[in-house]
């Protein structure tokens, strides 16, 4: 039962998550106060799942809005939802082909793994007076869909072929998450930072030790703070 209103909350930030962010952005001054920063994230990640044969990380964007709420002094709980971001593995071997059953072609390419989820972190962060923060906590993923995808390149031609594989892989993701970072400004400001994920859950539905990895490069930029304050 628990699992599956899990999978109606996930199903719900999925569906609403880009209208909030369109809402948020023209309401982004009413969800910023003293002890609370509201804001875009979005950077680069470098992924890769364990028990394959290939182990060369797949690199994709993301972009989501998150929540930074103070609990006490230099306490924070950081959390909100990564509408568009992708894991997976890049460069898959034959033996890796054959386990997922993908089709191979004659031409010279490369194959990757990619699979898109929504993804929920919620890190307890601490924020030193240097302005330099560490972060730690658990990240839940919603997977909405997966796919091989064949990429080949010549002079005279150029093909990408996506084969849907995602009823082999689970759909709710766990694990946890690493980071530090540093805000640029006091208050109100950009913050730069980093995050590394490792998954709990194996990925693939018929072979355990299928874990997931990531390392984010981030930035989060608050929506209407200054406004905000100002007022």
């Amino acid at each position: 039962m628990k699992k599956i209103l899990l999978i109606f909350a996930f199903l719900f930030i999925g569906i609403s998550a880009q209208s909030q962010i369109l809402i948020s952005l023209l309401l982004g001054d009413k969800l910023n106060s003293e002890g609370l920063e509201f804001g875009l994230e979005g950077g680069f990640n470098w992924s890769t799942i364990s028990g394959l044969e290939t182990n060369k990380m797949l690199n994709t964007w993301n972009l989501g809005f998150y929540f930074d709420i103070r609990i006490k002094n230099q306490l924070y709980l950081y959390t909100g939802t990564l509408v568009k971001a992708r894991l997976g593995v890049d460069k898959l071997s034959s033996d890796d082909l054959a386990f997922l059953k993908n089709d191979t072609y004659n031409d010279e390419g490369d194959y990757s793994q990619q699979i898109n989820y929504f993804l929920v972190p919620v890190l307890i962060k601490y924020r030193f007076k240097n302005r330099i923060y560490v972060e730690g906590g658990p990240q839940f993923g919603l997977m909405y869909n997966a796919w091989v995808e064949f990429n080949s390149s010549d002079d005279e031609m150029e093909a990408s072929i996506k084969t849907f594989n995602k009823d082999m892989i689970n759909r709710i993701d766990v694990g946890a998450i690493v980071g530090t970072g540093f805000k640029i400004k006091e208050s109100n400001g950009l913050t730069i930072g980093v995050k590394y994920y490792y998954g709990f859950i194996d990925v693939y539905k018929d072979r355990s030790g299928t874990n997931n990895s990531s390392i984010f490069l981030k930035l989060n930029i608050p929506i209407g703070a200054e406004k905000a304050k100002k007022k």
